[in-house]
């Protein structure tokens, strides 16, 4: 008797192959059978007649590091199908820490550069541990999902060097306790290293983040650290992730790949038509590490991530071009400042400059759509568009946002529709999808949760796939999102649906499969906000073969389980050991 048999639906198994009508049979949390399986016994029958049974999801960037003490369905995520993912990355990860300070240190961080609220932190994660195992240990039978975490370069340099790891180059005492504890972390299960060289992170006290202050010899020796430990892998983020790589960053790409011997992923490679170059740029830059001996592949999202923007505190805006000395202003200041038409015309200017990179695309301001509003002045305006707007008034877009924004005293809540949703970005984005060094993710998932909202993109793209643009098959775009990165990563019998592998399932209705309208929930702890999207269409998920949502609602069960190192993963070589 099998504990589980779907029957009835159409298999597509992760693979890219075309869908086939097929019953799948699950025994202790493994697929014992595929095919016409009419007449056998099951404890648990699941009619998927008319609906796609596919592979779980494998979404290769979160930040859940933190929301999984208090959520351990992971939630929007699992909602969306994704049965495995990996968190820790760009070098943010919450263990190993040394002391109380570590703690509070890295708390601070996440606050500032993940947009993580400081309330849901304090109240919902304890920091009862101190090293990397004992961090781990702490989700053992207490997940929804698959949990793989990487060593994040920060946490071991604050560990390390406490106030030091912001403003110094380590010692050779001190970069050699270093490599001590990523091997002993990585020991303990551990994914691998991940590290940041971005301009945009910056910790709670305004200061680079300890990763950022490391030379490149630093990064270099701590990524050969990972090539002595099966099934490792790199992953960083760098300035040219966001603006196009420098000479020296693809240096430094190639070398942490061939150092650590394993492929090193970068998030996110943004395709815009107005800026071909830069991506064209980054896809180039992927190619000479390949052709150097290693390995770099970039993350890209398949759709566009709903996000507001509010000029009252932290986001995206703070990143154009000479616009962080206004916006961090004391709030009177910068009232007075986004007042002063000089002002006005600086920041317009220098939002439209060629350094504002990536950024630019946010810089459509007459598709900006006002949200809530807090004024008198404002009333009736929520779901405006500012160009309608500004024309109504006889201004220019940019002004006409700011006037709204500043009768609000900042708070305005702004959506932005950003400039890249065009024909022609898609067909670009269409053709980079299937490139050897381009996998979809970088959800960002668990992080900067009162501003974007990522964690929906399989549904999403599913429905795009199904009844929207139809850039890409329904199967492929599964593969793209289930076997592909379950291959980078080396899961050990995730990401498809085989006989024999791990029973990480999705059942889904792919007439209504979807995300519904971003809403802002005060769902975590304290009533902290953030942004969701209503799982439409996703109405079995099981994860080692256990039920955890069914219509999009979580059932309450943990079958997820932490994907260690060695264990659960197995070493994908790069080309120059392959």
């Amino acid at each position: 008797m099998y504990d589980l048999l779907i029957h009835g639906g159409t298999v597509v198994d992760g693979t890219g192959a075309p869908g086939v009508q097929a019953d799948v049979a699950v025994t202790e949390g493994r697929i014992a059978a595929i095919g016409d399986l009419v007449g056998n016994d099951a404890r648990e029958v699941v009619d998927a007649t008319g609906r796609i049974v596919c592979p779980g999801f494998v979404d290769p960037h979160t930040h859940y590091d933190a929301q999984l003490f208090w959520d351990p369905y992971a939630t929007p995520s699992s909602q969306h199908g994704i049965t495995s993912m990996v968190m820790g990355n760009c070098g943010f990860s919450i263990a190993p820490i040394g002391d109380e300070s570590d703690a509070e240190y890295l708390a601070a961080m996440l606050v500032k550069v993940e947009g993580m609220s400081p309330t849901a932190l304090a109240e919902g994660v304890d920091f009862d541990w101190r090293t990397f195992a004992e961090f781990l240990e702490r989700f053992e039978g207490n997940l929804a999902v698959n949990v793989a975490g990487m060593v994040g370069h920060s946490a071991l340099r604050r560990t390390v060097m406490k106030n030091d790891a912001t403003v110094r180059e380590s010692t050779p005492d001190e970069l050699d306790a270093m490599k001590a504890l990523l091997a002993e972390s990585i020991e303990a299960g551990g994914l691998g290293f991940s590290t940041s060289r971005s301009f945009t992170h910056s910790d709670g006290d305004g200061l680079p983040v300890p990763s950022r202050t490391a030379a490149a010899d630093e990064v270099e020796a701590l990524c050969a650290v990972v090539a002595d430990y099966e099934g490792t892998t790199l992953e960083w983020v760098a300035d040219g992730c966001l603006n196009g790589f420098r000479d020296d960053e693809v240096d430094l790409m190639a070398r942490m790949s061939l150092a650590g011997r394993r492929p090193v992923n970068w998030n996110v490679l943004t395709v815009d038509s107005a800026r071909p170059d830069d991506y064209r740029n980054q896809l180039a830059a992927c190619e000479e590490v390949a052709a150097r001996g290693g390995k770099a592949m970039a993350l890209t999202m398949p759709v566009l991530v709903g996000m507001n923007m509010h000029f009252h505190s932290f986001c995206a805006l703070y990143s154009l071009p000479d616009w962080g000395e206004i916006m961090e202003l004391p709030h009177d200041e910068k009232m007075a400042a986004l007042s002063d038409p000089e002002v006005r015309r600086h920041l317009e200017e220098r939002a439209a400059s060629p350094e504002a990179g990536v950024f630019s695309r946010l810089t459509g301001w007459d598709r900006y759509r006002i949200g809530d509003t807090f004024s008198d002045a404002n009333e009736g305006l929520k779901g405006r568009l500012v160009g309608d707007l500004a024309r109504e008034r006889g201004i220019r877009d940019f002004y006409c946002l700011l006037d709204v924004v500043l009768a609000d005293e900042l708070r305005t809540v702004l959506w932005p529709g950003p400039t890249d949703d065009d024909p022609a970005s898609w067909l670009m984005r269409q053709a980079c999808w299937d490139h050897d060094h381009v996998m979809i993710g970088g959800s960002d998932a668990g992080a900067h949760l009162d501003r974007m909202a990522g964690a929906s993109y399989t549904t999403e793209w599913l429905a795009d796939c199904l009844r929207g643009q139809q850039l890409a098959s329904v199967e492929a775009a599964i593969a793209h999102m289930t076997d592909v990165p379950a291959r980078f990563f080396g899961l050990r019998d995730r990401g498809r649906i085989a006989e024999g592998w791990h029973a990480d399932l999705v059942v889904f209705n792919p007439e209504v499969v979807g995300a519904g309208e971003l809403q802002l929930r005060r769902d975590l702890p304290g009533d902290s906000p953030r942004l969701c999207a209503e799982s439409l269409g996703v109405e079995r998920v099981f994860v080692n073969g256990v039920g955890t949502i069914v219509d999009g609602q979580p059932l309450g069960a943990l079958p997820g389980r932490v994907l260690r190192s060695g264990t659960d993963t197995a070493t994908v070589p790069i080309p120059a050991d392959a």
